[in-house]
């Protein structure tokens, strides 16, 4: 039988009303970047690039691990360090196969730089546990404008650029036939994205980027092939688990955001993926239904 205390840990509503007035930047905070979050995750998983969002989050967290050291602004610190390792992996890995053997070398560097930074900062442990995990509660107005003025800035680059980046993305041959700048769209997206992880390592930590940037596209992509669908539905899903994230973690007691949120979002891909595959069982059940009386009426008419 489960300890009761560990459930209080998890979920404590005492004071929940006097909490909630409290955490009015934080709520802004998880919206702004689910939307971000769920709109450039679609061309995440088009172009198949949940590695380098994880890449580009290891350098990210030591950017602002070495910020944090230095006593400067650890929000710089993150678009920075994501700044330098979107570049990278733009400019080196042109090739899927040169793309992933570069991540692979960024990841455990940029991991190993941030946790020797880490291990050097004498402040607040809940700093260095934040990095790592996230610290939404700690979203502060000076740190909630940068991330509204950095969303923005991704927003509006997003929709210049969706119908080209969307060609890019789904063919790049017959996009860059046809005249579009495909080489060029790709570093730009490259620091697009960097952007994107540096925001959600603020809010949900270094380690579990992943589940605002790649899960929303992932479940949405299961219930529909609609282009226009797919970035609705992923940033439903994504401002869903980032603002229900953050109203649970209101309840609990020094747990931090990232095991609410990467649980809806986990919770949202599931379900869709269900969906899907009963949508993918019925239309084969109908597509063979359709054969076999096709195939009854072709010998009736021969016989």
């Amino acid at each position: 039988m489960s300890d009761p205390s560990i459930w209080q840990q998890i979920f404590d509503f005492t004071d929940y009303g006097e909490l909630l007035a409290l955490v009015h930047n934080s709520l802004v905070a998880g919206a702004v970047l689910g939307v971000v979050g769920g709109l450039i995750s679609t061309f995440v998983m088009m172009r198949d690039l949940p590695f380098a969002v994880h890449g580009t989050s290891e350098l990210s967290f030591a950017g602002a691990a070495g910020f944090l050291l230095a006593g400067a602004s650890v929000v710089a610190g993150a678009i920075t360090g994501s700044i330098v390792a979107a570049l990278l992996i733009g400019a080196l890995g042109s090739r899927a196969r040169d793309r992933n053997s570069i991540i692979g070398v960024l990841m455990p560097f940029g991991l190993g730089l941030g946790v020797l930074f880490l291990s050097l900062y004498k402040g607040r442990a809940a700093n260095k546990f934040g990095l790592l995990f996230g610290q939404i509660a700690a979203v502060d107005t000076p740190r909630l404008t940068a991330l509204v003025v950095t969303s923005a800035v991704v927003v509006v680059a997003l929709l210049v650029l969706w119908r080209p980046l969307t060609f890019a993305s789904t063919d790049p041959e017959l996009a860059e036939a046809r005249g579009v700048p495909v080489r060029l769209l790709s570093p730009v997206f490259m620091l697009l994205l960097g952007l994107t992880v540096a925001m959600s390592v603020q809010v949900v930590g270094a380690l579990l980027a992943l589940s605002v940037i790649c899960t929303p596209a992932a479940a949405a992509m299961r219930v529909t092939a609609s282009p226009a669908l797919v970035p609705i539905l992923s940033v439903a899903f994504a401002v869903t688990a980032t603002v229900g994230g953050t109203l649970l973690e209101l309840g609990s007691l020094n747990i931090p955001i990232s095991p609410y949120v990467t649980t809806i979002s986990f919770l949202i891909y599931v379900v869709c993926r269900m969906i899907g595959n009963v949508r993918t069982t019925r239309g084969w059940s109908a597509r063979a239904g359709a054969a076999a009386s096709s195939a009854e009426l072709a010998l009736e008419g021969r016989a």
